[in-house]
């Protein structure tokens, strides 16, 4: 027979209470890396995107990859902004 062994006291009940204050000072991880919260909005997106996506990421982590394609874009129009700069100054001093 195998029987649940509990004891009256345990290390859990040392443990101390957390307050919304608590909460709010810690920093979320993955594995031992910080993430950074997200900011949930509403975004009217076409069907055949959404579909898209999730058929890339199997149907779970789609958003994850919407959010990777919109840092991508981001990314690469600052770099393009930083070459059209570059190439503007270096044409004028020419």
């Amino acid at each position: 027979m195998n029987e649940k062994h509990t004891s009256p006291s345990s290390d859990l009940d040392d443990a101390p209470i957390w307050t919304a204050e608590d909460f709010a000072l810690a920093t979320r991880r993955v594995g031992l890396h910080p993430v950074k919260n997200k900011q949930k909005i509403s975004i009217a997106l076409d069907p055949d995107i959404v579909g898209w996506y999730k058929a890339e990421a199997g149907g779970r982590g789609y958003q994850t990859l919407m959010n990777a394609a919109l840092r991508e874009a981001m990314h690469g129009k600052q770099i393009a902004n930083t070459l059209r700069q570059i190439i503007r100054e270096e044409l004028h001093a020419a």
